[in-house]
């Protein structure tokens, strides 16, 4: 299940989540709120950012993930699928409390937390897509969009990494 640790180490977070039932409606679920968290911490990056490379890293998440949230949203009204968040949902307390810990940080101290926020965020992603979410989808239509968009978390990842390490 995707139990992304801001600002806690992935497993430990992995290992105070319980599973929630992975049927469609909640990996659809799952989906748009991974998404709309990237966003918010986009936008955070965007205004608090202290480089450029930061506020344009930020506002690339933003746009990426706006756009694929809509994608799924889109699917899930085609199919007439109603996205079913999981009960005590471990990604919600844990975007929570990575914005207030973000929020907290000015400067390169903020460019840095984000930036490694970012890269262990996609990790978790890729590896519950790849792993949790993907096996259990049963909709092609959804199985296919997880699959076309998941090059673009690499790529984000990928990018927050590059730029964590110029920042050293």
């Amino acid at each position: 299940m995707l139990a992304v640790a801001f600002g806690l180490p992935v497993a430990a977070a992995r290992s105070q989540a319980v599973a929630p039932k992975l049927d469609d409606p909640t990996i659809v679920a799952i989906f748009d709120a991974a998404n709309t968290y990237d966003m918010e911490t986009g936008s955070l990056a965007v205004s608090k950012g202290h480089s450029k490379a930061v506020r344009d890293f930020g506002a690339m998440l933003v746009r990426d993930h706006r756009n694929v949230r809509q994608q799924g949203r889109d699917l899930a009204k085609s199919l007439k699928v109603t996205p079913t968040p999981p009960r005590d949902f471990p990604l919600a307390k844990a975007h929570v409390a990575a914005m207030r810990s973000l929020r907290g940080l000015r400067g390169s101290a903020f460019d840095r937390a984000f930036l490694k926020h970012e890269v262990d965020y996609h990790n978790a992603v890729i590896d519950d897509m790849t792993h949790t979410l993907l096996p259990a989808i049963q909709n092609a239509q959804v199985k296919d969009l997880v699959t076309k968009v998941a090059p673009a978390f690499v790529a984000h990842r990928d990018r927050a990494q590059s730029l964590l390490d110029q920042q050293k």
